[in-house]
């Protein structure tokens, strides 16, 4: 069954009669796992949103701790993406897969009750969340490809990460309402935010459909390709040698070493407008808004010029979010502009850079390669994270986001080249 999102009418050709309509769907399994995204975005958010207050100005950390910790929080467990893709192509059991990952997100909220003022613990804790998300991240965006044509990934991504958003958009606002009616209690938000991400759960396996593999939206076979044996070892390592699966893993690790993390952003937006804490988790909401508004349409305009170009000027968008850290602007100019520019970086590169990677990627590896580019992304944030944390310490906040605006500029040109022959996107066949 699959639900209208957006209606084009088709130009008129000579003699053909009456005005026909062409009506691009978007799968009810992307709406069911796009509404399993919101929910728990709502739990996640509404711990990242004080996360960082509570680390650095409750517990005191330093910017090379807090820069390990929000490393750890994306990327310390990133090969478990690998080996949670892996599982999910050789049992074909994605739904599952995904399953187990939003069960432990939620349970480690309970965790940080339990951790206390401790850093290590909370460390572990965190770590338990991310493995979480490593391993429900891949088979989730395969679902979403293995349920829609090629040619609609772009919107179908859109779409997703749109609904995705709009958890991103309530978490901090829950979060700041919790603190306005308990005051100062980082416990409450842990409580609340457990019983939304097992809310989550409860949606996906009522809802959610697997989908075989080789099966698109239309019911025929993925890149014509039989899927009667299981996936080897062997075949998984075998993506890294096919020239377009591996270009676009390592195009999408010297992004991630691009990107600073949302703490950083945050914190140093603070430190500038020097807000309230009690504000704090609004600029979340700042960013979310704008991803909320902009991840459709720019997920249909990826599948109108290509999706590279708009990957693109997503990292353009967030170099110039570096720049204004630093910049002359100053006050609520500087606020607005810098969290649309950011909201704009996530909705032009969040689903649209998983979009590009979908048609290169064979039906019966997809899992295990979306998790290699997503693994790729997340070991270079959690470097990118440490060596950001050490310039702030050694060079100063400004002085450091410059270096960071330096760092998109070249892995921007990086990118172009690895990635901007067409001829370099081609899916081919992976050895077995």
């Amino acid at each position: 069954m699959y639900l209208s999102t957006v209606s084009r009418p088709v130009a008129d050709q000579p003699g053909s009669g009456p005005r026909r309509r062409r009506f691009t769907m978007v799968s009810g399994n992307v709406v069911a796992l796009g509404t399993v995204s919101l929910i728990t975005d709502v739990s996640a958010e509404m711990v990242a949103a004080v996360l960082p207050l509570y680390l650095v100005l409750g517990l005191h950390l330093s910017p090379v701790a807090f820069g390990v910790l929000d490393g750890v929080h994306t990327g310390a467990t990133a090969l478990l993406r690998v080996v949670g893709g892996f599982a999910a192509d050789r049992f074909r059991r994605r739904k599952l897969i995904a399953g187990v990952g939003y069960a432990l997100s939620a349970v480690a909220k309970l965790g940080l009750l339990l951790a206390g003022r401790s850093i290590p613990a909370i460390g572990a804790v965190i770590a338990v969340d991310r493995i979480g998300k490593g391993v429900r991240s891949a088979p989730r965006d395969a679902l979403i490809t293995l349920s829609t044509p090629p040619e609609a990934l772009g919107r179908a991504f859109g779409v997703h990460r749109a609904m995705d958003s709009v958890g991103a958009f309530l978490g901090p606002l829950a979060a700041f309402a919790v603190l306005l009616v308990v005051g100062q209690s980082y416990d409450a938000v842990f409580v609340t935010s457990f019983c939304v991400a097992t809310l989550a759960v409860v949606v996906l396996v009522l809802f959610v459909r697997e989908q075989p593999d080789g099966e698109a939206a239309n019911g025929e076979a993925a890149n014509g390709e039989t899927n009667d044996l299981k996936v080897s070892v062997r075949e998984a390592f075998g993506l890294l040698r096919v020239g377009p699966a591996r270009r676009l893993v390592l195009a999408a690790a010297m992004l991630g070493l691009a990107t600073i993390g949302d703490g950083f952003v945050y914190l140093l937006l603070q430190r500038r407008m020097d807000l309230g804490l009690r504000w704090f988790p609004l600029l979340a909401v700042g960013t979310s808004l704008a991803y909320l508004l902009l991840a459709a349409p720019l997920g249909v305009l990826a599948d109108r010029i290509g999706r590279l170009p708009v990957v693109i000027g997503g990292y353009t968008a967030l170099g110039a979010t570096y720049l204004l850290l630093a910049g002359p602007v100053d006050g609520w100019p500087l606020i607005a502009l810098a969290l649309t520019l950011y909201g704009a970086f996530y909705a032009a590169t969040d689903g649209v850079l998983i979009a590009l990677a979908g048609p290169v990627l064979p039906a019966r590896l997809r899992t295990t390669g979306i998790a290699l580019v997503q693994t790729g992304q997340a070991l270079a944030y959690l470097v990118s994270s440490v060596l950001f944390g050490l310039a702030w310490q050694a060079w100063g906040p400004e002085n450091a986001i410059r270096a960071a605006a330096v760092a998109v500029a070249g892995v921007l040109v990086g990118t172009l080249l690895l990635l901007v022959s067409p001829s370099r996107l081609t899916t081919r066949k992976v050895p077995r």
